[in-house]
């Protein structure tokens, strides 16, 4: 392999790592001669400030890969805010005890027999051997009483620990069950619709994104911009814990970062499931002729997409004290501007966690040496944009035909040679015979 594929292949971590060095070259020096860039107070910063839009940028790759778009995650993370944090300060039978509580048992009840079911007809394929796995079939108790049951008692189990906390207030684990099933659902819900009704996921995703906006502005009620959560007083105490360092390490959100990105890394790459994602962004058609479950597989992206959604809700509200109805605004544009630095195709079938992670950690080094110089906001938003230009240019590996194109366009007004050059590789050759299509005349 030469040297130029090696490259080639790295430069995304060659990316991030000039990244890195400006921003240790360019850093400011505190007064006791310390490097603040390289402060380890600093680095934990932007762990712990990437770690939201990382966990929606894990979703999002996915759905991506598979060519579609989900535009309502900044909307869906905002309702899981609202709800987390009515949660946690209001006790009794508030419209996110209505709303979410309900979510959770239904999606209980649909995983009891999803997963029961998959279980079922995967110990049905291991012994059926060579035969044809879509032609196998569950009878009536493996594939329908056994798995309501199951479905009936994990809701029932999920109902007997959440209802008892609706009559003071919601502690951590109940938050941390209600959100992200909330987001899942919603997440769900733009999957099936767009697989049932053929639709654009740029459209449906659209449209759930100011659907979603309304019913979590409804959900806070008309005087609640903005809900407060402080911990020990309005709220509970163990609520902390998802601001603290894990063994004075590392933050907590960007423990829930990391995770996700090892776990759905792991799921797309080593499982029948990462191929089927893969292989659907390459060419639906061709999967759903192979044997594919085309749709089933985009609808679980979608909802996995809610999901983190919803987990990175609960984070945002442990990190900023609040919840509020337009927390998510714009944050969608940031996850599929990482996605997109990381090396995911937007046309689908290419891309991987490892790259997003990379243009994760990129977008929030930016951002922090940008902050760290005091540049000014607004220009801050100006040469993120060009940056991200330029590093999709590269990874598309278009940069030399951009840069040919503006040499066409603009080779007459710079003349001389270069002008000539330019005409004269447009002008055909005296030497070469032309075709005579219409016979020879004489």
């Amino acid at each position: 392999m030469s040297i130029l594929n090696i490259l080639s292949r790295t430069k995304l971590y060659w990316g991030l790592i000039a990244i890195f060095l400006i921003g240790v070259l360019g850093s400011p020096i505190s007064s006791k001669g310390n490097n603040i860039f390289l402060s380890y107070g600093n680095l934990l910063d932007v762990l712990r400030q990437v770690s939201t839009t990382g966990l929606i940028a894990t979703g999002m790759t996915a759905v991506i890969i598979t060519g579609g778009i989900d535009l309502s995650v900044g909307s869906l993370m905002a309702i899981c805010t609202v709800v987390c944090a009515m949660l946690l300060t209001v006790p009794g039978v508030t419209p996110a005890v209505v709303l979410g509580v309900p979510i959770v048992a239904v999606v209980a009840l649909c995983l009891g027999i999803l997963v029961t079911r998959f279980i079922f007809l995967n110990i049905r394929k291991s012994h059926a051997g060579s035969q044809a796995t879509h032609a196998i079939r569950l009878d009536s108790v493996r594939g329908l009483v056994t798995p309501g049951i199951v479905g009936v008692i994990l809701c029932s189990l999920v109902l007997w620990y959440l209802l008892p906390q609706v009559g003071s207030k919601f502690g951590v684990l109940g938050v941390l069950l209600v959100a992200p099933c909330v987001g899942l659902l919603f997440g769900a819900l733009n999957g099936f619709i767009i697989v049932a009704g053929r639709l654009q996921p740029f459209i449906v995703t659209l449209a759930m994104m100011v659907t979603a906006l309304g019913i979590a502005r409804l959900t806070a009620g008309q005087n609640n911009a903005v809900l407060p959560v402080y911990t020990g007083s309005n709220a509970t105490a163990d609520f902390e814990i998802l601001r603290s360092l894990v063994f004075g390490v590392i933050p907590m959100p960007g423990l829930f970062f990391l995770g996700a990105i090892l776990i759905y890394g792991a799921v797309l790459r080593f499982t029948p499931f990462g191929r089927y994602v893969y292989a659907i962004g390459g060419n639906e058609e061709a999967a759903r002729l192979s044997g594919i479950a085309a749709g089933r597989v985009k609808i679980a992206t979608y909802a996995v997409s809610g999901l983190l959604a919803g987990v990175a809700a609960v984070l945002y509200v442990a990190q900023y004290r609040q919840g509020k109805p337009d927390a998510g605004a714009g944050l969608e544009l940031d996850a599929i501007a990482a996605v997109v630095i990381g090396g995911t195709s937007l046309m689908g079938g290419r891309g991987s966690l490892t790259g997003t992670f990379c243009g994760v950690l990129i977008f929030g080094l930016l951002s922090n040496i940008l902050q760290l110089h005091n540049i000014n906001s607004n220009l801050q938003l100006v040469l993120k944009g060009m940056i991200i230009i330029g590093t999709v240019l590269a990874q598309e590996r278009n940069a030399v035909d951009l840069l040919f194109y503006l040499r066409l366009v603009f080779a007459p007004l710079w003349g001389g040679q270069a002008h000539k050059e330019t005409t004269a590789a447009k002008r055909p050759s005296k030497e070469t015979p032309s075709l005579n299509l219409g016979g020879n005349k004489k």
